[in-house]
């Protein structure tokens, strides 16, 4: 069987996480994507662990690894005019687009979506921007950071009332993001197929911020009024919170169906009498008494390590879990025996794991094992089979060396 998207061609202009990681899932599921990056390489590329405050030798950029994998490189400086051009024709072979270069950059080039599908109208053009890409924001730069994170609540809403607005860890949003993109080009894709009409879809992060926050926006919306903070002295289900244990680490508890669940937790915590107190005995009862009841947990997991919880808690069938570290989280057996980290081989780099992509189809392979390219290694290849000729290829090659 082909894959879902073969015969499909892609051009990335773009750089850092988003656009390259809708790239990478559009080439897992089998359409030829073309990378344009810049002849130095994108900062991704050589953001090494030592650069990142980690002590290993490992000489590449992981993350870029992850979210570049299948593609095929085009090293070009578009402020060569030849370059641009090249580009163009580059384009005119492709049916999607897609950049998170900024508008007025993009007139600048020649490769703003109204120039390229006034010739090509079938063209799907995908664009990422901070705030949409039309109106006064259009053009205002932008990270994940700012207008997914800060912007849309949840860095203020992420953290315990006595603590800092809560730190988000790279590529959260821009990974959200690019599952949009996606989504939004195989819709594209299909009404194309059927008139005959490319579009431009269009993904921002601050919207994308606001629908991750969906929940708690939506209430916003409605009523006008901020939803409370959690507090985790004071939860208003307190087997919906999270516990600190003997050892210093943390357990949570998520047990939102508290009366089903609370007889069964006083018993994996030796506490059974507990189920029977009046104080606690329903949902609205427990709410009432949330601080006594909070406090009383908290001392309750205080005198066993996590390790110790996690044998008493799997003697009920309580929904819970540990908050693990990072190494922990990438040792864990289930996700590995279900493929979540797979292996790959780079002819640079050698034999390392990664992360798969999201989704599995039952009839089309996605690993995401395969490797990203080398810089500009595929730049002469690229532009001979877009019809460049060869003085140009020979310029465009030497100004990425």
């Amino acid at each position: 069987m082909p894959a879902p998207l073969a015969g499909i061609k892609v051009v990335e202009i773009a750089s850092f996480v988003a656009v390259p990681a809708a790239g990478a899932l559009l080439a897992d599921l089998g359409a030829e994507v073309v990378k344009v990056e810049v002849p130095w390489g994108e900062i991704y590329r050589h953001s090494s662990p030592r650069l990142m405050g980690i002590e290993h030798d490992f000489p590449a950029a992981p993350p870029f690894q992850m979210d570049n994998r299948g593609k095929r490189s085009l090293g070009m400086d578009l402020a060569l005019p030849q370059a641009q051009e090249a580009l163009r024709r580059v384009i005119d072979g492709a049916d999607v687009v897609i950049t998170n270069v900024l508008p007025a950059r993009l007139v600048k080039y020649g490769l703003d979506p109204e120039t390229l599908r006034a010739a090509r109208p079938e063209l799907v053009f995908a664009r990422l921007s901070g705030f949409g890409g039309d109106g006064d924001r259009a053009n205002d730069p932008a990270f994940d950071y700012t207008a997914f994170w800060a912007m849309s609540g949840l860095m203020d809403h992420l953290h315990d009332r006595d603590a800092a607005p809560g730190w988000m860890r790279p590529g959260v949003g821009d990974h959200s993001a690019s599952m949009a993109m996606v989504v939004g080009i195989l819709a594209a894709l299909r009404m194309r197929d059927a008139t005959g009409e490319g579009q431009v879809v269009d993904v921002s992060l601050q919207q994308i911020g606001h629908y991750i926050n969906g929940n708690d926006m939506a209430y916003a919306l409605a009523t006008g009024e901020q939803p409370p903070y959690h507090d985790r002295r004071a939860p208003r289900n307190p087997l919906w919170n999270h516990y600190p244990t003997q050892d210093g680490r943390w357990l949570f508890l998520v047990m939102i169906d508290s009366d089903r669940y609370w007889p069964l937790l006083a018993r994996a915590i030796g506490r059974p009498e507990l189920a029977r107190d009046e104080r606690f005995k329903g949902a609205i009862e427990r709410f009432k008494n949330n601080r006594e009841l909070a406090a009383l947990l908290e001392e309750v997991f205080l005198a066993r390590t996590l390790e110790a919880w996690g044998e008493a808690l799997a003697s009920e069938r309580l929904i819970w879990a540990p908050v693990r570290t990072l190494v922990e989280a990438s040792r864990d057996a289930n996700a590995a025996k279900s493929g979540m980290f797979p292996t790959v081989e780079h002819p640079d780099y050698g034999v390392f794991r990664t992360v798969a992509p999201p989704v599995r189809m039952s009839a089309h392979e996605m690993t995401g094992g395969t490797a990203a390219p080398t810089l500009a290694a595929d730049t002469a290849a690229v532009l001979a089979e877009a019809g460049v000729d060869d003085e140009t290829i020979a310029l465009i090659v030497a100004s990425s060396s």
